[in-house]
């Protein structure tokens, strides 16, 4: 049986027995060298007993302290004093003692039972939270590492596009190389010629000042647009941050056409362009639209490359949408694309030419939804496939 401060340490029974037999003794004691002075009163100190050795003992020696207290008060106490027979006139006050210490008995063991069972329950309660609030400490802190990990993937994971990016771009380099060349090549050939010239009119007599200012002014504005196609083609394979500022997209539609004219000239390619003039601006990143443009222009060549029963027409197309969004439709009438690849050519990897890699498209569709847009392909009612996205339009501030 457990003891009374409730540690959960075992006693012997009789040990708590032997209390019950101390405390009635005591009692006895007290009573019997009070009684002058106490008088009936003195039955205190026996409930005090019962009290004391159902609290500390338990249910079975209050029970032993109740029949000591009770045969104690009895033969000591009630007339015939030294004698267990009992008056007529003293069974109602021996009654009520006897009745008075069992309900007193019953009472303290049941309440320090109560207290028992409350302290084990609360020690329980307690023992449960620290153990659910160490789990919850430990599920936070595993929570906080799966964030930090989970933002560690993404950003290695947005590394990761930047730089696929950056090599589909490269990829492209050996196409481009025509381009860049007769590109580059034209305003060369001007300032040479320009120079030549400038010479020329040096040498007469007298000189021709007029023609010489003209020539030099030529050369000026055709070495500025060598540069321009220089910087335009360098941009395009630089490891630069994306800077969002305002562009107009009939512009990049022009440059990526003239990035990619000797690539349409060599297929046989005609180049129309349907660009809305007065379409707004939108919010981008220049270098990565036209990376975006050239991929599905390139697209559209490279689809037309097997047909030779009708005309190789490349149509892009610009307008206003309704909703206020920036069009741009890349037609072409090539092979066109299956029902079951409409959305598949999107996927990376994922590819219908022998030597494509399957990353163009791809990044384009990720570029155009990075900038709150969107990318999606359907077959022409004749010949071919049409490339479209969406861009928002920039707001414009009212002055």
């Amino acid at each position: 049986m457990p003891n009374a401060s409730g540690s959960g340490k075992q006693l012997p029974l009789v040990w708590h027995f032997g209390l019950a037999v101390a405390m009635v003794g005591a009692a006895l004691v007290l009573t019997r060298a009070l009684q002058s002075t106490v008088a009936i009163t003195g039955y205190i100190f026996f409930y005090a007993a019962v009290v004391a050795a159902s609290w500390f003992g338990g249910r079975w020696p209050g029970v032993l302290a109740v029949i000591l207290a009770t045969l104690a008060v009895e033969y000591y106490f009630m007339p015939p004093v030294h004698s267990f027979a009992v008056r007529e006139e003293s069974v109602p006050v021996f009654i009520e003692f006897a009745a008075s210490s069992v309900v007193i008995s019953w009472f303290s063991s049941w309440r320090k039972q109560a207290e028992s069972a409350l302290r084990r329950a609360r020690n329980e309660l307690q023992m449960r939270v620290e153990e659910r609030t160490a789990e919850l400490r430990q599920t936070n802190q595993q929570l906080v590492a799966e964030i930090a990990e989970r933002q560690r993937a993404e950003e290695a994971y947005r590394e990761a596009q930047a730089e696929l990016a950056r090599v589909s771009r490269m990829s492209a380099l050996g196409v481009l190389a025509a381009s860049i060349s007769h590109e580059v090549n034209q305003p060369l050939a001007a300032v040479v010629t320009n120079a030549d010239a400038c010479a020329m009119w040096l040498a007469s007599d007298p000189p021709n000042l007029d023609e010489v200012r003209a020539g030099v002014d030529s050369i000026a504005r055709e070495g500025t647009r060598a540069s321009d196609v220089v910087r335009r083609i360098r941009a395009m394979f630089t490891k630069a941050a994306p800077e969002r500022a305002s562009v107009q997209i009939n512009d990049l539609i022009r440059e990526a056409g003239g990035l990619l004219h000797a690539e349409i000239v060599k297929n046989g390619v005609e180049l129309e362009l349907e660009l809305d003039e007065g379409l707004p601006e939108t919010l981008a990143d220049r270098v990565q639209l036209q990376q975006v443009l050239v991929n599905l222009v390139q697209n559209g060549i490279e689809a037309m490359s097997t047909v030779a029963d009708r005309p190789k027409r490349l149509v892009i197309r610009t307008e206003t949408t309704p909703a206020g969004e920036i069009l741009v439709a890349v037609r072409d009438s090539g092979v066109g694309i299956e029902a079951k690849d409409q959305k598949r050519i999107f996927n990376a990897f994922f590819t219908t030419k022998a030597q494509g890699m399957g990353m163009g498209l791809s990044i384009s569709h990720s570029i155009i939804e990075a900038h709150g847009g969107r990318l999606w392909a359907r077959s022409n009612g004749d010949h071919g496939a049409t490339l479209e996205f969406t861009l928002a339009a920039r707001p414009t501030t009212a002055s």
